[in-house]
Parts: C-alpha cells; sequence; structure tokens
C-alpha cells in the first residue's frame, strides 16, 4: 500500500506543478505590456489601439445585426438580446460614446434600430432567415476566433476582457446556428 501511496504522491505534485507553471506562465504573457524598459508609452498606446479595434469590431458587429433584423422582423425576439450584448461589448472596450471618429456608423450601437445604416444595405441580408442567422453565427464566430488570437499580445485586464468577450461572442455563435435550425 505504501508503494501505491508514494508513487501517487510523486506523480501528483508533479502534474499539478507543470499545470501552474503553465498557468504562471500564460499569465505572465498576457500581463506583460511589451518592452522591459517602455514604462507605458508605447505599450500604452499599443492597449488603447488594440482597445479602439476590439471596439469598432463590436460596432461593426452591431451593425449586422441591425441589418438582419431590418430585413427580419420576424427575427427581433431572437437577435435583440444578443445584439445588447454586443453593444455592452463595444462600450466595455471604450465604443459607443467615443466613436465619433467612425462617424455615421457610430449611431447603430446607441440605438435599438438604426434606420440609416439598416436602410444602406439591405440587399446584403440573404432574404432567407435561416441563411441570415447563419451568416450573422459566422461573424460572430470569425470575430470570436480573431479576439482569441489577439488577446496574446495585450496586457492582463483587457486580455481577460478579450478573453471573456470571445467566449460570449462563441456563444452567441452557437444560439444563432441553433435558432437558424
Amino acid at each position: 500500500m505504501s508503494f501505491s501511496l508514494s508513487s501517487r504522491a510523486l506523480s501528483g505534485p508533479r502534474r499539478r506543478s507543470l499545470l501552474v507553471g503553465a498557468a504562471g506562465a500564460g499569465l505572465l504573457a498576457g500581463c506583460s505590456s511589451g518592452a522591459p524598459g517602455s514604462d507605458g508609452g508605447d505599450g500604452a498606446s499599443q492597449v488603447e489601439r488594440a482597445r479602439a479595434r476590439v471596439a469598432r469590431d463590436s460596432e461593426r458587429l452591431v451593425e449586422r445585426y441591425d441589418l438582419v433584423i431590418a430585413a427580419h422582423p420576424d427575427l427581433a425576439s431572437l437577435l435583440t438580446p444578443l445584439r445588447a450584448e454586443v453593444v455592452r461589448h463595444a462600450k466595455a472596450f471604450g465604443g459607443g460614446k467615443g466613436a465619433g471618429a467612425r462617424g455615421a456608423s457610430a449611431s447603430p450601437s446607441g440605438s435599438p434600430s438604426a434606420s440609416p445604416s439598416a436602410s444602406a444595405s439591405p440587399s446584403s441580408v440573404p432574404a432567407d432567415p435561416g441563411a441570415a442567422l447563419t451568416e450573422l453565427a459566422a461573424a460572430e464566430r470569425r470575430l470570436a476566433d480573431s479576439r482569441a488570437k489577439a488577446l496574446l499580445g495585450v496586457p492582463g485586464e483587457l486580455a481577460r476582457l478579450m478573453a471573456s468577450v470571445a467566449a460570449a461572442g462563441a456563444g452567441h455563435a452557437y444560439v444563432l446556428t441553433e435558432g437558424a435550425k
């Protein structure tokens, strides 16, 4: 019995140490701000550029939701809660209020249905509601994958937020895929 116990005791801590070490290395990589000598100079602007890019991506996704809702009003009950989440994602990254540089495209994230954006290109939405949901799910999935890859290059708090939003986007893609069936 002591042989089995000591063998188990030796293998247990090594596995845990390996997992903890790998997790710690991942956290250190995610928390580093770039070059060791940069005290927020270039690293801070890089973080702000990443935040702005992620916010713009969410705002574009909101615009896509608006187009699909305008083209298929019967899908509004499914899409409205998901769209609201994407609006919150954009705001979490500093979008919405500070999106004035994007001009007219900033307005859809603030209003439930944006008629200028929705009427600008309704032909880009498939006529079939199922196909429209499938396309929207693919957009959510692409954005979630993009954010999951990008979070490795940003510091800790922003990386955690991006990971959370990427996971939410993957969940949205699942809900949309199920809704298309």
